[in-house]
C-alpha cells in the first residue's frame, strides 16, 4: 500500500456542489441539504483502506457525537468498482448498516466529485463552515497502522470545536495520509499524477 498524502488546499474556498446516490436507501443526497448546519464535513473514505479501519471506529463515534451538535456529516466512496469490487455499493451498505451509521454513504461512481474536491486518499476531510467553505483539510490525528500512536481523532475534533465557538481555521494543518483513490484505469486526474 502507498502511502498519499491530501493536497495543500486554500482554506476558504467554496465547496464545490455535489449530488449523489446514498448506497443505504438509494436517494440522492447534494450539498444543499446541510444548509442551516453550523457546519458540514465531507469525508472520503472506502471499505477496504487499511488507513480508514485503523480509525473507522473513532471516527464514527466522534462525528455521531459532532452531528448532535449541528455539524452536517456525509461520506463519500469514489474508488473505481473496476479495480476494486469489494468497494462498490452493495459493500459499502452492508459496512454502514452493520457499524450503525448516522450519515449518508454516497457513490461516487464517475469520481467526479472527488476531482472537484481534488481529493486524493482515503481518508480524507473537508470541513466546511456554515457557508460551505473550507475551515479544515486535515489529519484526523497522528495515528497509522503499525506506529503504535492511539487513535484520538484529536485534530479533527479541535477543528469541529474551533468551527462550533467561532474560531478563525487553524494555522497549522497537518494533511491527512492513506491509501490513494483508486481511479478508473487512465482516468488519473492531472493534479494526482503530478502530486
Amino acid at each position: 500500500m502507498v502511502l498519499t498524502s491530501s493536497l495543500d488546499l486554500p482554506i476558504g474556498a467554496s465547496a464545490p456542489y455535489f449530488s449523489l446516490p446514498n448506497v443505504l436507501d438509494g436517494k440522492i443526497v447534494s450539498l444543499d441539504e446541510f444548509k442551516g448546519k453550523k457546519g458540514v464535513l465531507v469525508m472520503f473514505i472506502c471499505n477496504h483502506c487499511p488507513y480508514v479501519k485503523h480509525i473507522r471506529g473513532k471516527l464514527v463515534e466522534l462525528v455521531h457525537e459532532y452531528m448532535e451538535r449541528g455539524i452536517g456529516v456525509v461520506a463519500i466512496n469514489s474508488n473505481s468498482t473496476m479495480t476494486h469490487p469489494q468497494d462498490g455499493p452493495e459493500s459499502m451498505k452492508e459496512l454502514a448498516l452493520k457499524e450503525k451509521w448516522k450519515f449518508p454513504f454516497l457513490f461516487d461512481e464517475t469520481q467526479e466529485t472527488a476531482k472537484a474536491y481534488k481529493a486524493v486518499c482515503t481518508p480524507e476531510f473537508f470541513l466546511l463552515d456554515s457557508d460551505f467553505k473550507l475551515y479544515y483539510h486535515g489529519q484526523f490525528d497522528d495515528s497509522r497502522p503499525g506506529n503504535d500512536v492511539p487513535v484520538t481523532g484529536n485534530d479533527l475534533k479541535k477543528a469541529f470545536d474551533g468551527l462550533l465557538s467561532g474560531q478563525p481555521p487553524p494555522t497549522n494543518q497537518r494533511p491527512s495520509a492513506g491509501c490513494s483513490i483508486k481511479w478508473h484505469p487512465g482516468k488519473e486526474p492531472e493534479y494526482f499524477q503530478s502530486s
